[in-house]
């Protein structure tokens, strides 16, 4: 049985989702995301999934919301971040289902002095539901986790009894992720920070599964966003597992896995730590950092090699009146970033297991890949 047979493709909503992440922990197999601040992006990244015939996760962010509508735009009251978050919503709804998988559209860290941005898309959600009977988003993330406990929670169960009768799912994080992402700067907090507590855990499903079971729980185990080194600070997914256990016997150990787990920070990490994350109940990973350096190294490695064709109209090494239009077309050398963005997020769905079984190659298989389809056996 294939993901297809579970859910549909094009964009999910409400438990289509949550059949997803299911489908991803039953399967032992979590499901990357890439923030997309353009619909070049958003295509590179669809196409990467339709290629390998498996779900993907396309999210925006704060700051790359801005990007999409314009840079030229005012943003003080987070009007361009709106604007451009639900400008890309519907680019990616539009075009999606023709790529022929399952995708969810996301929102990233959202954190409490960006509210204002998360209430712009909260009530395009609710517009769009009232004449489609679904949001525009699958799924939103507040970051809260600079706040005390207590306030991050109740914001949160505040804001999921408004998503949930919408179909919206819900990504919290408790715990911070290091280092710094779309302005949002963490790289002098102290380490202890950086490793959430099983009972904490326990209190957010607490709360959120009295309203819903449609959620996630970014919880920190040492993340940090970047690729750089991130001081003293040990990156332990094993922890995650204990999160589960933990969990489970409070909730009476119906099941060994009952959390939605979300890894943030994941671009450098080892095969290994991705795979015992994804064996701890991970169902989604971000890899924006790996993408981003993905999607610019096909650009630049095309002007590196095409140089003489890009310094005039009109003139190169081929002749002095030869024209020069069909290599600086935009069309051409932003094309050869979109194809390393698509091979990067390729990359990222096979450390994770998400590659259809139908798709692999067997005289091409990783010692990554033959494990998952071992494990699927």
């Amino acid at each position: 049985m294939g993901v297809l047979d579970i859910v549909p493709a094009g964009v999910l909503t409400g438990d289509n989702v949550r059949k997803l992440f299911d489908y991803a922990k039953e399967n032992k197999f979590a499901i990357p995301v890439s923030n997309v601040t353009s619909s070049s992006t958003a295509n590179a990244v669809l196409e990467a999934a339709r290629d390998i015939k498996s779900p993907i996760i396309l999210q925006v962010s704060q700051g790359g919301s801005a990007y999409y509508a314009g840079k030229g735009l005012a943003n003080d009251s987070q009007q361009a971040s709106i604007l451009g978050a639900v400008a890309a919503a519907h680019h990616i709804r539009t075009v999606a289902k023709s790529y022929g998988v399952p995708v969810v559209l996301h929102s990233d860290h959202c954190a409490h002095k960006l509210l204002p941005w998360f209430d712009g898309m909260l009530a395009a959600d609710e517009a769009y539901f009232k004449e489609h009977q679904e949001p525009l988003f699958s799924s939103h993330m507040l970051d809260l986790s600079e706040e005390p406990k207590e306030e991050n929670i109740a914001t949160c169960v505040k804001y999921f009894k408004r998503m949930a009768p919408l179909g919206i799912w819900l990504e919290m994080e408790i715990g911070i992720t290091g280092g710094e992402e779309d302005g949002v700067d963490n790289t002098g907090v102290d380490n202890a920070s950086l490793y959430t507590q099983p009972e904490d855990i326990y209190d957010v499903h607490a709360a959120l599964s009295a309203i819903s079971p449609n959620f996630s729980i970014a919880a920190a185990f040492g993340n940090v966003h970047g690729v750089y080194k991130p001081g003293n600070v040990k990156l332990q997914p094993e922890l995650l597992g204990k999160h589960q256990a933990y969990s489970s016997r409070k909730l009476g150990g119906k099941s060994e896995k009952p959390l939605y787990l979300v890894f943030h920070g994941g671009s450098g990490s080892t095969k290994e730590e991705i795979r015992t994350a994804v064996e701890n109940g991970v169902v989604k990973m971000n890899v924006d950092t790996d993408t981003q350096f993905a999607y610019l190294a096909g650009i630049r490695d095309f002007v590196f090699k095409k140089k003489d064709y890009l310094l005039t109209q009109v003139g190169n090494p081929e002749g002095a009146d030869k024209p020069n239009k069909k290599f600086y077309d935009p069309r051409v050398w932003v094309r050869e970033g979109e194809k390393t963005l698509s091979a990067r997020v390729k990359e990222a769905c096979s450390d994770l297991g998400n590659v259809s079984e139908y798709q692999i190659e067997f005289d091409h298989l990783s010692v990554v890949d033959l494990n998952t389809v071992l494990d699927r056996l």
